[in-house]
């Protein structure tokens, strides 16, 4: 991790939130490219599975699906169509309302869920870590770990 620079101007608020965005590109990148690499899906589709997988009857309303992983109605359809043509989860209509569709986890996206579980908290506790390391960061992983 390169060293992190930050302007003198800036404002407390605006240090600590450039701290952590610096922190989350950082382990978000570390995340992405080990599920990718080990289990063959993105960090969407993990965090997509993951809801699922714990949801009530392992099924979610799209929009209640895109508002867990903070994307838009038209990604999370596409999220999903990638997980269908996976065979990791497919779409189901609504029995009582024909408009609403639900998204819903395979036995297959389960276990591929499982399996990326581990390599995800490993991958989580590694980067870290190594952004705890970092002089400049190391109070933000510390604050974070702290009040889990």
């Amino acid at each position: 991790m390169t060293a992190i620079s930050y302007a003198s101007t800036a404002s407390s608020d605006q240090v600590m939130w450039s701290k952590v965005l610096a922190l989350h590109t950082h382990v978000e990148r570390q995340l992405t490219q080990a599920l990718q690499r080990k289990h063959g899906i993105g960090l969407s589709e993990f965090r997509a599975m993951e809801c699922l997988a714990q949801a009530a009857d392992s099924e979610l309303r799209m929009q209640d699906l895109a508002d867990k992983i903070g994307l838009g109605q038209s990604s999370v359809t596409r999220l999903v169509g990638r997980l269908d043509a996976a065979g990791l989860a497919f779409r189901d209509l609504c029995p009582d309302d024909k408009r609403g569709v639900y998204a819903v986890i395979t036995d297959e996206g389960r276990e591929r869920y499982a399996a990326a579980r581990s390599t995800y908290d490993e991958v989580l506790s590694s980067a870290l870590n190594t952004v705890g390391a970092v002089p400049e960061l190391a109070r933000t992983v510390q604050a974070l770990r702290s009040g889990v």
